[in-house]
């Protein structure tokens, strides 16, 4: 018995192997395995102690546990996609009848012995909409992946930027300090010859006090700054030093349609549209085919069997799923054209900024600081030949000082605004090269 029931068992396996290859009408090829995915190192090393705007974004981006995980969802993805587009498995069924019976039927002596193989059909197109579905769902974590690593790229900027205005800024207090501490040693000498009163002198001492309280707030917002870009690393040990320019070149002309924000709302839209033809799918029938062998042991005969399944849609043939889908279509929609809506002002009012802080930045360090510093330089030379006053010297440190504070603040607007648009302009080739 044991050597029938094999060889019918092998018999209804070998006819069913080519039923259930045949039976498929979608006749797509099935997607191969995806490529090992072995999860990126993340950098843990100190930071180097002297750090550029490139060095910066390059640490970032190996750094960033969001970089990370939005590499591993893409990832993800492609195993689902992979898993998509599997066929349903055929099922093996073994049907003994005819056993533990009486008279002619009891014991084995009767028994028939039926193995056979079915095969449910993807007549409605199943596995291809889920092949859809997935690849949209990859297309939306690629899509993701770039703007985390645009995202993290404007960060880096605005923090670069912040630092580099702290920087300026502190060698701004430096020098105010290191003048306020010059003109209270003149004052002093004036004093003591009798040309200026004590009143005169105790003016200067103030102005130093000052300039060095201001000096000391210069040094904890410039260690500030950095400290914050190094906790953007993950690391808190800042660098040293920030050495460069925090500007950029200046970014493409990017139309709003192609930003990767409204790429990924159409990517969304495009996930909707391929869940409605899932859920249109799953709501026809799909046949199931078997093929078999029985073994009759009252004669050791063996003879064919066939089987058709068919499911009766009386009730449920997914039409509660297809109008939700329909109505996620009509929101992914919406949310695209407000992504286009509020992606095309960020454009505009970026662009806006950045011819603003070039205007800034052009009147304040041609003219304006030229004009500023010959005034100090002459309000000096006047202060010390005795033919203007304190009060005169110290308006003029005053107005250079702000000349120079206003230039370093448009400075940082202007690369601020540069980093806005740098990443609107973000483009889908460098979340394809950085897979």
């Amino acid at each position: 018995m044991h050597a029938n029931f094999a060889a019918v068992v092998a018999a209804a396996l070998v006819a069913a192997s080519a039923t259930s290859v045949a039976a498929q009408v979608d006749d797509q090829p099935i997607v191969g395995p995806p490529a090992p995915f072995v999860p990126p190192s993340v950098r843990t090393e100190p930071l180097p102690p002297v750090l550029t705007l490139a060095q910066a974004l390059e640490e970032a981006e190996a750094r960033s546990p969001a970089v990370v995980a939005a590499r591993a969802e893409v990832e993800a993805a492609r195993g689902r996609l992979q898993q998509a587009g599997l066929r349903f498995n055929p099922s093996l069924n073994v049907d003994v009848e005819n056993f533990a019976g009486t008279g002619p039927y009891s014991g084995f002596n009767g028994t028939e012995t039926t193995v056979s193989v079915n095969q449910r059909l993807d007549l409605g197109g199943r596995r291809r909409a889920r092949m859809t579905l997935a690849e949209a769902q990859l297309a939306v974590q690629e899509y993701r992946f770039a703007i985390t690593r645009a995202d993290l790229g404007l960060q880096v900027r605005h923090l670069f930027a912040l630092g580099v205005a702290a920087r300026d800024n502190l060698a701004l207090a430096r020098e105010n300090e290191a003048r306020a501490r010059e003109v209270s040693r003149v004052a002093r000498a004036l004093v003591d010859a009798g040309k200026e009163p004590p009143l005169r002198g105790l003016r200067a001492n103030a102005a130093l006090a000052q300039a060095t309280a201001a000096l000391r707030a210069a040094e904890a917002e410039e260690e500030a700054a950095r400290r914050s870009l190094a906790a953007l690393f993950g690391t808190d040990i800042p660098p040293a030093e920030l050495v460069g320019s925090d500007l950029l070149p200046p970014p493409p002309i990017v139309s709003a349609s192609q930003t990767l924000d409204v790429r990924l709302a159409e990517a969304e839209r495009a996930i909707a549209d391929a869940q409605l033809r899932q859920a249109r799918a799953e709501g026809r029938l799909d046949p199931s085919v078997g093929v078999g062998v029985r073994q009759l042991r009252e004669t050791g005969d063996r003879a064919l069997v066939a089987s058709l399944s068919v499911p009766l849609p009386l009730f449920d043939r997914n039409q509660g799923n297809v109008a939700a889908a329909r109505s996620d279509i009509q929101a992914a929609e919406a949310r695209r054209n407000s992504v286009l809506t509020n992606t095309q002002a960020a454009i505009a009012n970026a662009r806006a900024a950045l011819d603003a802080a070039d205007a800034r930045v052009a009147a304040l360090a041609g003219s304006a600081i030229n004009q500023a510093r010959e005034a100090l330089r002459l309000a000096e030379l006047s202060y010390r030949a005795g033919k203007s006053s304190l009060i005169e010297l110290l308006d003029a440190q005053q107005a250079y000082s702000e000349t120079q504070a206003e230039l370093i603040a448009a400075r940082r607007a202007r690369a601020e605004a540069q980093a806005t648009l740098e990443r609107q302009a973000a483009a889908v080739g460098d979340m394809e090269a950085a897979q």
